[in-house]
């Protein structure tokens, strides 16, 4: 079963509280994996983001009881956050826990999302949500992360290269080639490499 809740434009006016959290979950049957989904939160407030999160997931895994972080990337670490109904007690790891990941601990075992961080671009942020949920994947949530932004930097290396071979073109005169009136016949057909399309 993949569960997604994305962002509506109406939903972006309201308080991030009262925002639904954006997930994504593997499918159901799929193999066992370093990641079970990934989680999209707002902010770095877990007082605020958790209680969302977990009341879309108890319905689906049943009543998680508590949730660990590592500390690197949350500033305030609540003792308990009250959820719908009960209280999700809340606990950190340093060395033991990858600092991408959630552990939601739940009456028949254990869940890990990859956290995507809070001011992550969107296009990013979707592509890290569907490696997290490849069921080809093999990474960690910190080599999820460490993937992407290696995706990232190898994307800007070639605009960067289109733009200077545009560049050379046109300091070689190629500008000229823009009016049809001075192009001989041969000069008319131009090859531009394109870009690598960005896929999700």
């Amino acid at each position: 079963m993949t569960a997604t809740i994305l962002l509506t434009p109406a939903a972006e006016e309201r308080t991030p509280s009262s925002l639904p959290p954006r997930l994504v979950l593997v499918p159901a049957g799929t193999a066992p994996a370093p990641i079970d989904g990934a989680w999209w939160p707002r902010s770095r407030d877990l007082t605020a983001e958790l209680p969302a999160l977990i009341e879309v997931l108890d319905p689906l895994w049943g009543r998680i009881t508590r949730a660990t972080v590592n500390p690197t990337f949350w500033p305030v670490i609540p003792r308990k956050v009250p959820v719908h109904g009960h209280v999700v007690h809340v606990g950190w790891f340093e060395a033991e826990q990858d600092p991408h990941k959630l552990l939601l601990f739940y009456t028949a075992g254990r869940w890990d999302l990859l956290v995507v961080p809070p001011e992550t671009e969107p296009v990013t942020a979707a592509r890290l949500m569907a490696m997290a949920t490849d069921p080809s994947r093999s990474l960690t949530a910190t080599g999820l992360i460490h993937e992407v932004g290696r995706f990232g930097a190898a994307a800007e290396a070639v605009a960067e290269s289109d733009s200077l071979r545009e560049a050379v073109w046109d300091s070689e005169g190629g500008h000229d080639a823009r009016h049809p009136a001075s192009r001989t016949p041969a000069e008319s057909v131009i090859y531009h490499v394109p870009t690598p399309a960005v896929g999700v």
